[in-house]
């Protein structure tokens, strides 16, 4: 068993990086991640720059860029010159702009170069995440020149999963050849001999990252090329920082459908007054939704008089039908996010979610008239003479409002992502707001039906 670190000792920052020496690049961001950035950024300076720059290539540092801002400049440039095309972007990006251009200028040409063009691609797009280390050779190579090339290559690579052959003339992608097949190869035979016979998969540099996972996903790729419109190789998406991605965009869409604004930060670094930035405003949007049920028992504030007994079931109806609602808007925002559903499938959606939602309603609404017998028929609870009425009120109010529920749940998501918004957008929080209105609607339009003349 390895001996742990007590980061808590007094250990000062010296013996502290020579204490993490052997340990893993991902348990050293860890212990980083604890400590006070002023600390935080002494220990990475105590730290061989080969070391220094492993761990600042982890995407999981926290304040990577307040760490390169901290150290000396000497050590920053050598530090950034030593990290991947894509993580170096990355840090840059979130550094303070006089920082930014201070590191900028300080840079050589051929780096600063590759860093201006991925700043150039909008975020979270395959451009973005890139890396533009990869092994290209000219087509007309054979396996042992290209793999004398790797040799001579590989420490300026972040990885080499695949070899990506060039026309000779036009540099554009004609073929990909992965290193597994390289190195089984002879070395005399020529590398497009070896090469499959299928077209390369390659991705738009502005590509979203969702259809980057998806393409690395379904033809279960280590790396896609980045590609121009001309054809030529931009840079590659690896599946590790797909992994990053993916993890990054599956929180923001959980603290989305949770009812609230993404948080762009740990939980712990998000200072108070952003805290309550990010979810003061959706609480305020669902407490003006959540107004209009209070607007909507006001109109029927008549019927609650005549027929009191209608309020007993008004939470059981209400949760119903947002319970069914936040099913169906679980299920669509998956969908599409896996493209399982195109825009133009809605129709399709609405025919399968309304059969169902009846059904669903017809199941609780059985349950519902099965309560109030059960309640009545044994003294538990006296609902009146009209009791009959009111159990076949609930029921039909059940079918009514759940399969609305399921059909408003899932149409939901569509209607967001076709005029722009994330489909994530379309929170349990607000689609329960929504039919709450809608169901007390519902369930005292269908009470008038069965209880006119009667209670009401």
């Amino acid at each position: 068993m390895n001996e742990t670190i007590d980061i808590s000792s007094p250990l000062d920052p010296t013996e502290f990086a020579a204490a993490l020496a052997q340990e893993h690049v991902a348990d050293i961001v860890e212990r980083l991640n604890a400590e006070p950035l002023e600390r935080a950024s002494a220990v990475l300076s105590a730290m061989p720059l080969e070391r220094a720059a492993e761990v600042l290539d982890e995407p999981g540092l926290e304040a990577a860029a307040d760490l390169v801002e901290a150290q000396p400049s000497d050590r920053a440039i050598a530090l950034l010159k030593a990290l991947s095309a894509d993580q170096r972007a990355d840090i840059f990006r979130h550094l303070d702009a006089p920082a930014r251009e201070r590191l900028l200028t300080q840079l050589d040409s051929e780096t600063r170069t590759s860093l201006v063009q991925l700043l150039a691609y909008p975020e979270n797009t395959a451009g973005s995440i890139m890396t533009t280390e990869f092994v290209g050779v000219p087509s007309s190579w054979t396996v042992g020149e290209t793999l004398n090339h790797i040799r001579k290559v590989e420490s300026t690579r972040e990885t080499i999963y695949a070899i990506y052959l060039l026309d000779p003339k036009t540099k554009v992608l004609v073929k990909t050849v992965s290193l597994r097949r390289l190195i089984a190869s002879e070395p005399q035979v020529s590398i497009l001999s070896i090469a499959p016979p299928r077209r390369p998969v390659t991705v738009s540099p502005l590509a979203d990252r969702e259809e980057v996972a998806r393409l690395i996903s379904k033809y279960d790729l280590l790396a896609a090329p980045v590609v121009d419109k001309g054809g030529h190789v931009l840079g590659i998406v690896t599946v590790d920082d797909i992994i990053d991605a993916i993890v990054e965009e599956n929180t923001e869409d959980v603290q989305k459908f949770g009812g609230m604004e993404a948080l762009d930060a740990p939980y712990m670094d998000i200072g108070f007054v952003d805290m309550i930035r990010k979810r003061g405003g959706w609480l305020c949007a669902l407490f003006l939704g959540e107004m209009l049920t209070a607007s909507a028992m006001q109109h029927f504030e008549t019927e609650l008089d005549k027929a009191v007994v209608l309020t007993l079931f008004i939470p059981l109806i209400m949760s119903s039908g947002g319970n069914s609602g936040s099913q169906a808007t679980s299920l669509l925002i998956r969908a599409i996010a896996l493209q399982e559903v195109q825009l133009r499938d809605w129709w399709r959606i609405a025919l399968r979610e309304l059969p169902t939602g009846v059904i669903l309603g017809a199941i609780l609404g059985i349950g519902g008239v099965v309560r109030i017998a059960v309640w009545q028929s044994f003294g538990i609870f006296d609902y009146g003479k009209h009791w009959i009425l009111i159990a076949c009120t609930v029921g039909a109010a059940l079918v009514g409002i759940v399969t609305f529920g399921s059909l408003v749940g899932s149409m939901l998501p569509f209607i967001l992502k076709r005029i722009g918004f994330d489909p994530a957008s379309a929170s349990a929080p607000f689609v329960a707001t929504l039919v709450d209105v809608s169901g007390l609607v519902i369930y005292f339009s269908i009470a008038l039906i069965f209880l006119k003349g009667t209670l009401l």
